[in-house]
């Protein structure tokens, strides 16, 4: 099969979704892969690195005409006339993005199989978990970044200081982005509290992780209390597929003291937050009532060489199972791969998305 690897085009995001090694690995299979001239330089890889592993280097156009486009993040509004019958792999958030894709998708016969709903047989998220973990790490550090006096922040440090915790920072979801988040502000020496919906999990991490924060079952009134003194709020919450919940009032906004911060993981999918809007690595934060918001939707995109590697270490065994089914038949009766394909043939093949973009007169199930 022919796969085509473009070149992100999407604001500061230099990742690439096939790395040297994979191209290797796939050209070793038979396929044939092209590579956009420069896809992998923020990477860290050469275009002769791609030659090396078997790649042949083209254009942006001959990338996508292609049986399969495997790409890192949805495309963007001038890549829409590249699209057509062929199947493109990547992550695409259509309940959270522009409905425009979507109506472009179903009008250009594309088979869009979506990294951030694809399942492995216990359920899991495989290929968003990388991404998640990145994610979640990155929210604690530019949370800290922005809550600096030079930034507007409150000036609040998190971080021990002769041993004492500094910064109150509320995490809400016990995902992996929650996970992750938790455990680096933890690290840095900030005093922390989670917000599930899980309790013996949160006891498991609490005894094991996380011996000195604080977990509480997520409730808006409890949420509330919370954020009143926050320094810095993360949400991570996840609905697969779906617009994220507003798990956060704007009232609740309202209520934070001048110059704490929210990150809002979530804003690929829509934003758990009331007040989030999407913003972009050029331009990661503005303010609203006094609360600086961070709603960058490729966080991981600032750091492409880790992400990369540990987005390629999750993708290149699904990559090699769609090209080497032909049929694509086939691969909506592969359970995993089945509930990934979230457009096909014209239809909207997952209801969360239907929903979410009010199209159900598309939905086919």
């Amino acid at each position: 099969m022919k796969i085509g690897v473009p070149k992100e085009i999407k604001n500061q995001e230099g990742r690439v979704a096939i790395s040297p090694a994979g191209v290797q690995s796939l050209c070793a299979q038979g396929h044939i892969l092209l590579v956009e001239q420069d896809a992998g330089l923020h990477s860290g890889f050469s275009n002769s690195q791609y030659q090396q592993a078997g790649a042949q280097l083209v254009s942006a156009a001959e990338a996508w005409a292609t049986e399969l486009v495997v790409k890192v993040k949805e495309p963007m509004a001038c890549e829409y006339p590249y699209l057509d019958k062929q199947r493109v792999f990547t992550f695409f958030h259509l309940a959270g993005v522009d409905p425009r894709l979507t109506e472009e998708l179903l009008s250009k016969g594309t088979t869009a199989i979506a990294y951030e709903t694809l399942e492995d047989s216990a359920g899991r998220l495989p290929i968003l978990a990388p991404m998640s973990a990145v994610a979640g790490n990155m929210a604690a550090l530019m949370g800290s970044y922005y809550l600096a006096q030079f930034n507007g922040g409150k000036g609040v440090q998190l971080g021990k200081v002769l041993g004492k915790r500094h910064g109150k920072v509320v995490v809400i979801g016990d995902g992996v982005v929650g996970q992750h988040a938790a455990q680096t502000a933890y690290g840095m020496g900030a005093q922390v509290w989670v917000a599930g919906i899980d309790t013996a999990f949160m006891a498991k991490v609490k005894a094991t992780v996380l011996p000195e924060a604080e977990f509480f079952l997520s409730s808006p009134a409890v949420l509330a209390q919370h954020l009143s003194d926050a320094d810095l709020v993360i949400g991570a919450v996840l609905c697969r597929g779906a617009n994220a919940p507003k798990v956060i009032s704007e009232a609740m906004v309202k209520a934070m003291q001048p110059g704490s911060v929210l990150v809002d993981v979530s804003i690929d999918q829509g934003g758990c937050i009331e007040t989030s809007r999407p913003t972009t690595h050029s331009e990661p934060v503005f303010i609203k009532h006094g609360v600086i918001h961070y709603c960058v939707t490729n966080m991981p995109g600032a750091y492409p060489q880790t992400s990369t590697l540990a987005l390629m270490d999750a993708t290149l065994p699904y990559i090699q199972k769609i090209a080497n089914i032909a049929d694509t038949a086939a691969l909506l009766a592969d359970p995993a791969l089945a509930k990934a394909i979230n457009v096909h043939n014209g239809k909207i093949t997952c209801q969360a998305v239907a929903e979410a973009l009010g199209m159900l007169a598309y939905y086919q199930g």
